[in-house]
């Protein structure tokens, strides 16, 4: 469980019908990877690839995320793990943004959406689990309070694969190229019951930033709020770089969304 995200019986059997040419791959299958010089070499099955059974049931991991969403319920972990060593070999660290997950390679990088209160959060997948009930994702302590899932524990979320890749110093080098469906993605500032105070907020901001916009959104228990959020750029290494800065410079509450 290390830097950050996480799922049950109905996936599997999703994962049965729609991928039926993986779903009991032979535990010694070689698996090919691209090389930058577009060549392919044969390794054996990577550990976290390999089929594993946790209280009865046997996960088999995917080979690929391309195309990956689920709607589910995410949960989180946090000082009962840190600092022990995760699935994937790294250590858990609850203050990164990372999670769990029962299928999805390792290495993933997912747009984590609650669906309850609207937050977005990019996290990457480094540890197995969660298997305890229906829960699909097991979110890092700092992923779930950007979540604003801390308090009630659960929530029920939207994940969308976006990419594979690991870390390098501060970079995100991806092993194939990511599938971003989003273009444009934003720091969200705050959210108004009140359409002219969201108004006022963008004409504050428009003084300092190039784009600002109201995006109206339905809170399933809040009604119709409206969003403030600036424009940060239309790939996301660059985007989680502008918000980090803006967070720390000025909006420490603001989160991470894409469109």
């Amino acid at each position: 469980m290390g830097r950050a995200l996480l799922i049950k019986g109905s996936l599997f059997l999703i994962l049965l019908l729609g991928l039926s040419a993986c779903a009991k791959p032979p535990r010694d299958i070689p698996i090919s990877y691209s090389t930058s010089s577009d060549q392919e070499v044969t390794r054996p099955v990577p550990g976290w690839l390999r089929p594993y059974t946790i209280f009865g049931k046997t996960y088999y991991p995917l080979p690929r995320a391309d195309g990956y969403e689920e709607e589910c319920i995410a949960s989180w972990y946090g000082p009962g793990f840190h600092g022990r060593q995760s699935a994937s070999g790294e250590i858990y660290n609850m203050y990164e943004y990372t999670a769990a997950h029962r299928i999805l390679p390792i290495g993933t990088y997912v747009l984590v959406t609650n669906l309850e209160n609207g937050r977005q959060l990019v996290v990457r997948i480094n540890d197995r689990g969660p298997f305890v009930g229906d829960r699909c994702l097991d979110l890092s302590y700092a992923s779930a309070r950007e979540l604003g899932i801390i308090a009630k524990g659960t929530a029920r979320v939207r994940l969308v694969a976006l990419g594979e890749g690991e870390v390098r110093g501060n970079t995100v080098v991806f092993r194939q190229k990511p599938n971003f469906r989003f273009n444009e993605f934003y720091l969200q500032i705050g959210a108004f019951k009140n359409y002219e105070n969201a108004q006022r907020l963008k004409e504050e901001l428009e003084r300092n930033y190039l784009q600002v916009r109201i995006e109206p959104f339905n809170h399933p228990e809040k009604g119709l709020l409206y969003r403030v959020q600036i424009y940060l750029a239309n790939d996301l290494e660059t985007a989680q770089s502008y918000a980090e800065k803006l967070k720390r410079e000025r909006f420490r509450s603001g989160f991470l969304v894409a469109k």
